[in-house]
């Protein structure tokens, strides 16, 4: 698996709640990756000889200040790319925004993404995303606004000079509980194929504080803090994966099939599908259907 990418879930704690989170992000959620951990991670990563970029993001990352910062520097000191997501839930003012940037822009991060639409401060003009894209400029930071698509806002292309990349909605994790209700619908027989993650030959995986190697969110592969992240990554076959052959090979119909569970008649997407198959199987594969958090379990 000729891995690139590697995001680091520095944290799984968020100040929001916002319904579209793949990770179920919540204040209630107090996991946090120590230096120590990030420090693994990022070696074991150099030593595969294949990852070249490290996204680091949540949960939230900027609520861990002087660990994102220290994890920034570790990756500029191994020669890999930085990149950061956010909520801009600090960019309260734009003075403030650009003392919170800085030490960003210094450590060449190529890639700020800032989550900015209706369900980030109900609003994808909000005066947090202005107040950080502006920043970002002044600073000379490459970055991006992601919004999620709705028909309750108009599109627009930029703000403050930051271009808005805008996605669809995928429905899986607190989305696939919380919006799904009133979505378009079609039937599961459509959904025989994952449209959004290459799973057969992953180009990036996601690291999670607990140790788990995520595949797609809730997704794991293993855990790099019982097996080397360098090994699950080298001896990687989705073949010998319970849940990831089936839906690698046919999507969430054959992972239905697969794990003889009656479907809902219609879903919002594949993620949804998928989501709903892999909640109802959490008992049986706790070690690969993990962490709780991203079923919406807090204990």
């Amino acid at each position: 698996m000729p891995l690139t990418g590697v995001h680091l879930l520095l944290a799984l704690r968020c100040i929001e709640e916002c319904d579209h989170c793949f990770l179920w992000s919540s204040p209630e959620s107090m996991s946090v990756m120590t230096l120590s951990q990030v420090r693994e991670i990022l070696e074991e990563s150099k030593r595969l000889g294949t990852v070249d970029h490290i996204y680091v993001e949540g949960g939230e990352p900027f609520l861990y200040y002087p660990v994102m910062l220290e994890t920034l520097v570790m990756a500029k000191e191994m020669g890999l790319m930085r990149a950061l997501v956010t909520n801009c839930y600090w960019a309260t003012d734009y003075e403030d925004a650009l003392l919170w940037l800085k030490p960003v822009a210094e450590l060449g991060v190529k890639d700020l993404s800032l989550s900015a639409d209706i369900f980030h401060w109900g609003d994808l003009e909000s005066e947090r995303a202005r107040f950080a894209a502006k920043a970002a400029c002044e600073l000379g930071l490459p970055a991006k606004i992601l919004a999620v698509e709705s028909e309750e806002e108009e599109k627009v292309e930029s703000i403050e000079g930051v271009e808005v990349a805008y996605g669809g909605m995928m429905y899986k994790g607190r989305a696939a509980v919380n919006l799904t209700k009133d979505a378009p619908k079609k039937p599961w027989k459509e959904f025989d194929e994952c449209p959004h993650e290459n799973l057969k030959d992953p180009g990036r995986v996601h690291v999670d504080p607990y140790g788990n190697v995520h595949a797609c969110q809730g997704l794991c592969i293993g855990n790099m803090f019982e097996t080397p992240f360098s090994e699950i990554i080298s001896n990687y076959d989705y073949k010998s994966h319970p849940i990831i052959r089936p839906l690698a090979e046919g999507g969430p119909v054959a992972l239905m099939e697969e794990l003889g569970i009656p479907p809902e008649d219609e879903y919002a997407d594949a993620c949804h599908f998928c989501y709903d198959l892999r909640a109802r199987m959490r008992e049986k594969y706790p070690d690969i259907l993990c962490p709780q958090e991203t079923y919406g379990i807090f204990e």
